[in-house]
């Protein structure tokens, strides 16, 4: 039986003025939420496939990629829904790093496994291709 993961996805520092959302299936967005610090939140799940596999096997409407290497899009600019900006970027962020013993321990707290990427690429622009985690996949009890 198929269970659901929670995670969440933090942006750190975006660009000022580009729109990011996280792309669901082949063209939904899903928007952020906007913290004080301007950092963006993003909420969604994965469903647990096959723990036993190596990486864990993830599937559901937001995860892309073959099972070996998993990733969500983190979409920007006019890939974000923002008709009017000068940027069409996506970011490929990394869920193959994802431990099954993480999963069993968020699923077994009711927690949800936690990441952050750095929103701005090295040209001052939306961070785009394949980025590196900048805080690794962790546990975090929802609500904090």
């Amino acid at each position: 039986m198929k269970q659901l993961l929670r995670l969440r996805l933090t942006v750190v520092a975006p660009p000022s003025g580009v729109a990011f959302a996280v792309q669901r299936g082949h063209s939904g967005l899903l928007a952020p939420a906007i913290q004080a610090d301007g950092s963006l939140v993003f909420d969604f799940q994965a469903l647990v496939a096959d723990l036993d596999s190596v990486p864990p096997r993830l599937t559901g409407e937001f995860t892309q990629g073959p099972p070996a290497v998993r990733f969500v899009y983190v979409n920007s600019g006019t890939c974000a829904g923002q008709a009017d900006s000068p940027w069409t970027r996506r970011a490929k962020v990394p869920l193959f790093g994802i431990a099954a013993t993480q999963i069993e321990s968020a699923l077994a707290q009711s927690a949800l496994l936690q990441a952050s990427i750095r929103g701005t690429g090295k040209d001052g622009g939306p961070a785009c291709a394949s980025v590196p985690l900048s805080s690794n996949w962790s546990i975090a009890i929802a609500g904090r």
